[in-house]
């Protein structure tokens, strides 16, 4: 039988008790214990990560990204093409975000120096004082666009092409070139990106959900990791409670099982091939992250409610639309209240002794913390740059 995790309070510390504690969380290097270097880790960022919807970014448009603290400025050129720099001016460091677009520039609100998407300076204004226009650069980095999404490469820039975005078939087409029906959703919680795939990946939480009831009856039958991924899967009644019963076609599909997929840094879920999602999380900084879940179904899986007979596949997409709205995502608040709750509870008693029952927890965390423990290990090795963030262009 696995041992449960414990950790003993410090000392000193108030938090066995449950008494709050002025104490921060302990950083990476601080930390003791599986859970507590979890919830410190950051993600790797030599991965593709979602930032924002590519409808919602029109010709421009400017906004501030963050990725672990770190900000950038994404925006949309005259040409309709996407650009993200480091969000800070080289002059007086003010946020690019604030500022707006000319044409193919963005354009510092204060003293209007002008950008191109690769970082570059290429106009200022303002009188120069009798020097040369100066050859200033920031940091850019890679933007793809799939699924209807922008995706960003806040890693080393020469490793963008050696790792691509997610590929998920089904959303590309089918034999008859029909891709699955999907409409992405998306939420901003004040959690730590471990606490979250923590979350969508344990099935022991169904009482959070009683009242939509989207899984019941769980019993995991698997669980092992193979490199960077922790593969799950659970015994339990998949989409058969109250509502989920009007709409998904049961006949012909197994909905008693169902397999998960932490493929770091990303998680997915399939239920016999008919019904799946993936969850990609932007972690924003040490207590937020954005999450975008696309759920994508084989056309089968849905049945006009009250009969047996299949939607057309041209209605689809808006019963999706509707059924985000009613369904997928008061389901997902109910997630969203509970992990940001733990948040706070991790905050005030980070110390207090912790028992995980779950030994897919173990291995989720486990992952987390040896992908954080290489990315600083590869950042060590790496011999450091003599140059400024905003270095003259060769």
């Amino acid at each position: 039988m696995r041992k449960l995790e414990l950790f003993s309070p410090r000392k000193g510390s108030q938090s066995a008790s449950h008494e709050p504690v002025d104490q921060l969380p302990p950083t990476f290097e601080q930390a003791q214990g599986r859970r507590q270097k979890a919830r410190s880790a950051g993600l790797d960022p030599n991965y593709w990560y979602p930032v924002d919807y590519d409808a919602s970014v029109s010709p421009g448009d400017v906004r501030e990204v963050s990725f672990w603290g770190e900000s950038y400025a994404l925006f949309r050129d005259a040409r309709g093409e996407l650009h993200v720099v480091e969000n800070r001016c080289a002059h007086r460091q003010l946020r690019l975000s604030v500022g707006k677009v000319d044409g193919c520039h963005l354009v510092c609100a204060y003293h209007g120096w002008k950008y191109d998407g690769e970082g570059r300076v290429v106009e200022i204004g303002h009188d120069l004082f009798e020097r040369g226009m100066p050859r200033i650069r920031i940091g850019c980095k890679p933007v793809k666009v799939r699924y209807g999404l922008i995706w960003v490469f806040f890693g080393e820039r020469e490793r963008a092409e050696q790792r691509d975005v997610p590929r998920i078939p089904e959303l590309e087409g089918d034999q008859r070139g029909r891709p699955w029906p999907c409409v992405p959703i998306d939420f901003t919680w004040k959690a730590h990106h471990s606490i979250i795939i923590d979350n969508v990946s344990d099935f022991t939480h169904a009482y959070l959900h009683r009242k939509y009831q989207p899984f019941r009856d769980a019993k995991l039958t698997d669980c092992r990791t193979d490199g960077d991924k922790v593969f799950v899967s659970y015994d339990a009644k998949i989409g058969q409670g109250p509502i989920y019963q009007k709409v998904v076609n049961h006949s012909g599909m197994n909905s008693n099982r169902m397999d998960l997929c932490y493929e770091y840094p990303f998680q997915w879920s399939n239920t016999d091939n008919r019904i799946k999602h993936h969850c990609f999380v932007l972690p924003i900084d040490r207590t937020t992250s954005r999450c975008f879940f696309l759920f994508y179904y084989d056309p089968r899986a849905f049945k006009v409610p009250f009969l047996p007979l299949a939607i057309p596949y041209r209605l689809l997409r808006p019963m999706l639309q509707a059924g985000n709205a009613l369904l997928v995502r008061p389901l997902l608040a109910e997630d969203g209240f509970a992990v940001e709750e733990e948040q706070r509870g991790y905050d005030r008693h980070f110390d207090a002794p912790m028992m995980e029952l779950n030994p897919a927890i173990h291995a989720f965390q486990n992952l987390t913390t040896r992908k954080w423990e290489e990315h600083l290990a590869a950042l060590d090795a790496r011999p450091r740059s003599a140059q400024a963030r905003a270095t003259a262009i060769p």
